[in-house]
This record gives structure tokens, sequence and C-alpha cells, in this order.
């Protein structure tokens, strides 16, 4: 019997490419999107849902166990971006963004529980972010998040220990995904003491996305971890040196790996 996946977030990018690599793989997948009459050529199901609103979660979880009896595998992955100077960015934006990259996959992860726990079995894997390892400069707000769903996990999954339901983490680095168009970007005003650093560095960020990796490496990944017995608790996926940053904010002094990401930002 093929596996049951839900995916938050699987009309685009890293979403999609995990549900049609698991859908090619024999897996059962539903996906969602806020706005699924939007993606007319999904090779597998989307259901409405927005991680903010509690009602659309209960509602699509409810559609997958209706349909299929179970739920084996969620992929918390539906995510937004921010990027600006913390001082600038609008309190209500700051707010917004958690409700996506935080709040909203617990509420998720709630809703998917009681299921898992009566079947006995079940995995979920949340989609957090190289850059929640680290507190980048102008996406400060993303990077405490995204380290914050990290750092749940790591208790989350103690107690759920005892109902053989596994959780972990996968942390992507930069992919070429549409997710830069996606973000909330702080305006870059002529008169902010940040201008000139902060249009430097989105112009870095945006490069970035532009050259990241095959999300199919993500899909594989995710493939890879459903298919492993005892998932470790953290995962990074995405080229050598984004990796290797993680590394090297263990074993530098503090201010030495400051004053590396402050190079590479161009501060």
């Amino acid at each position: 019997m093929s596996k049951v996946v839900l995916i938050t977030g699987g009309s685009s990018g890293i979403g999609k490419s995990i549900g049609e690599f698991l859908h090619h793989k024999g897996f059962t997948v539903f996906g969602t999107s806020r706005n699924p009459s939007n993606y007319k050529n999904s090779i597998f199901p989307l259901l409405e849902l927005d991680v903010k609103q509690v009602s659309t979660i209960t509602a699509a979880v409810q559609t997958v166990i209706d349909s299929k009896g179970r739920l084996d595998v969620l992929i918390n992955n539906a995510g937004a971006g921010i990027t600006g100077p913390i001082e600038e960015i609008p309190e209500e934006e700051i707010k917004a963004n958690f409700d996506t990259n935080f709040f909203g996959p617990i509420n998720v992860i709630k809703a998917v529980l009681p299921q898992m726990r009566g079947q006995k079995s079940g995995l979920i894997i949340n989609v957090t972010s190289i850059a929640g390892y680290m507190g980048l400069p102008y996406r400060g707000i993303y990077s405490a998040s995204k380290g914050a769903l990290e750092i749940l996990t790591e208790a989350f999954r103690m107690e759920l220990k005892p109902f053989d339901i596994e959780m972990t983490n996968v942390a992507p680095g930069d992919f070429a995904t549409n997710i830069a168009a996606g973000r909330y970007h702080a305006p870059l005003k002529e008169d902010s003491p940040y201008n000139a650093s902060y249009g430097k560095s989105l112009e870095l960020m945006n490069a970035h996305v532009d050259a990241g990796s095959d999300p199919e490496m993500m899909a594989k990944a995710v493939y890879n971890i459903i298919n492993t017995n005892k998932p470790k608790i953290h995962y990074k996926v995405g080229e050598f040196m984004q990796k290797f940053s993680i590394v090297l904010k263990r074993v530098l002094p503090d201010r030495v790996y400051e004053k590396l990401l402050m190079n590479h930002y161009k501060i």
C-alpha cells in the first residue's frame, strides 16, 4: 500500500518538485495551495489550505483522511520570505511572517497528530532553511522564524516518540524557485541609513536564488528521509559552501564568523 503524503505549499517551487518526485515513485500525494484553482495542470490533487487559517488546515487534513483512511507523511513546506533592515520592517509584516513560517506549521502538525497517533505511525518533515542556523543581515526575521522551527522540532520529536511518530527538519540552501518574487521586501528608502548596504545585500540575495540548485535535489533528499527507518533530527540540503557555513559557525569564534558574513554581504 502506497504511503499517503500531504505537502503544504505544493503548487510551486520546492513543494511542487517534492510532490511530483514522490508521485512518480508511487506515493499517494496531496498538495495544498491557498488558491488551487490557479494550478490546473498539477499532476497530484491540490487542496485549499492557508497555514494562517486553522479552519482550512482542519478541512484539508480531514479531506485526506476521508479519502484514504490514513495519513503517513506530512511535509511542512509552505513558507514565506522576508527581507529588510529589522528596524524598518513593519511589525505586522514580522508577525505575518511568523504566522506563516512558525505558527502555521505548528497548527498543521496539531491537525495531523490525532490521526497519526491513532494509526501508531507517522512522519513529519519540517522544511526549514540553512538561513535558520545563523542570523543573516537583512534576513534576520526569516532566519529567526526558520531557526525557531528548527528548535521546536528538537523538542516536539521527543514528545512524539512514545506514539511512534517521527519528526525531522530538512534545511535547504538556495534553490532556483520563485520564492524571491513572493517575499516581502521592506522598501529601499532613499533617506534610510541602511540604503547602500541593504541595496547591495538585496541584489546578492536575489542573485543567489537565480543561480540556485535544482529543487529536485530537495525532492530526492525528502524521498530518502521517508525511506529511512530512524530519521536524523537535522538534514541540510544545498551546495557544499552553504552547508559548510554551518560548520564554520560551530568552530570559529563568534566575531570572526560575524566578520565573514559582513564581508560576504558587503557591509
